[in-house]
């Protein structure tokens, strides 16, 4: 009997399919989607936004134009202010924009057991006298806005402030003292933009700030603080 062929050489004897010839033209690569792009924000936006980020406000009053650009496109300057987690806030009754930290932001780490490490503002801490005069100042502030009305320019004279702050700091035996020890609080505090520098007549002008940089809740971890001090006081006699 013969024997069957071996697979193997069925498969070599086997006739070769010749490979198909594809005359077909390789299509052309579809060329990519150009990237998005977000329209140029105006120049006078620009100014204004850097203008805001050099001095951390802007006031109406100083910078009309300035103010009237933030004022009027606060939404997109907010846009372009998130991934920083700051914002603008503005207080349109006073004319002032200010920057601010964005609520909810919360620091990746902390040093030095400061929860406070926000890369692009700086926390400047005041002193109980600092404070204290502050407090006064809004006082004066919201005083004379009761009287004048929103956005009055409010200005004071050293001499009526010498007294007030006296009432909490005490007198030293020495009015140039006083008035020196005075005007050294009231330059820190020009810092913050709460108020302008003393003019040659012995007046400054209060600024708006002050309402939100010493706001009610600022103000009740003074009167704490000054509670605190009390009460330590006590337990020492």
């Amino acid at each position: 009997m013969p024997t069957s062929p071996d697979l193997f050489d069925q498969w070599a004897a086997a006739p070769q399919a010749s490979p198909v010839q594809d005359n077909a033209p390789t299509p052309e690569p579809q060329p990519e989607p150009a990237p998005e792009t977000t329209p140029a924000t105006p120049q006078p936006l620009r100014r204004a936004l850097q203008e805001l980020l050099r001095s951390g406000l802007l006031e109406q009053a100083s910078k009309p134009q300035l103010f009237r650009h933030i004022a009027s496109d606060t939404a997109r300057i907010n846009r372009l202010l998130e991934p920083l987690d700051l914002q603008v806030r503005v207080d349109d009754l006073r004319g002032l924009a200010y920057v601010a930290v964005a609520p909810g932001w919360q620091a990746d780490d902390a040093e030095d057991g400061d929860e406070w490490t926000h890369p692009l503002v700086r926390r400047q801490r005041l002193t109980l006298e600092q404070s204290l005069l502050l407090a006064v100042l809004r006082r004066e502030f919201l005083q004379r806005e009761q009287e004048g009305g929103l956005g009055v320019a409010v200005q004071l004279g050293l001499d009526g402030l010498l007294p007030q702050l006296e009432i909490y700091l005490g007198a030293t035996g020495s009015d140039m003292q006083d008035r020196k020890r005075l005007l050294e609080l009231l330059e820190k505090l020009r810092a913050h933009g709460v108020v302008s520098e003393v003019d040659a007549q012995d007046q400054l002008t209060i600024r708006p700030m002050i309402v939100h940089l010493a706001n009610p809740e600022n103000l009740q971890g003074l009167l704490a603080h000054l509670r605190g001090l009390q009460q330590a006081g006590s337990n020492d006699v």
